[in-house]
């Protein structure tokens, strides 16, 4: 309940505070990191220069690690420059230990988030939800993926 607290919170607070920062949306790769209860490194690609976007993600942890790639629609949000939201769907594939149901799973993901872009500087933040839906044994709906996203930015 926490974790869904703190989210609720910087989204609100990046849409609140985004206007008042002078922030650009445009670039076309952007490598770094992502965290929530692991780690990961994150890299996005924008495809043709549009607003759609292709992101990979390996999630390394205590408890096993989950690699995900993810197709994303961006949209921009008015009066907020360099704020975007975005969603989209993708899959999954992970493996876990005894913990979590010891052995290799595959799933179907779902990502919504927010994507922001500073002016001046070669950084983007990102906030997202990623629901996803895991096939096997014990598997099932697992509601608390997502992170918040740090990276480069590549023109």
């Amino acid at each position: 309940m926490r974790k869904i607290f703190l989210v609720i919170a910087l989204i609100f607070s990046l849409t609140l505070f985004s206007s008042r920062l002078h922030a650009q949306s445009s670039y076309q790769t952007a490598l770094g990191v992502k965290v929530w209860d692991g780690g990961g490194i994150s890299l996005k690609h924008f495809l043709g220069g549009g607003n759609n976007a292709l992101e990979g993600i390996g999630y390394f942890w205590k408890q096993g690690f989950r690699i995900t790639g993810l197709y994303e629609i961006h949209g921009a949000i008015n009066n907020a420059g360099g704020l975007q939201w975005y969603i989209g769907p993708g899959a999954h594939v992970g493996v876990y230990n005894s913990r979590y149901g010891d052995g290799s799973y595959i799933g179907l993901d779902g990502v919504l988030g927010l994507d922001y872009k500073f002016s001046g500087a070669p950084i983007n933040i990102s906030i997202d939800w990623q629901p996803s839906f895991e096939f096997g044994d014990n598997r099932g709906f697992v509601g608390n993926w997502g992170g918040l996203g740090i990276r480069y930015t590549f023109k």
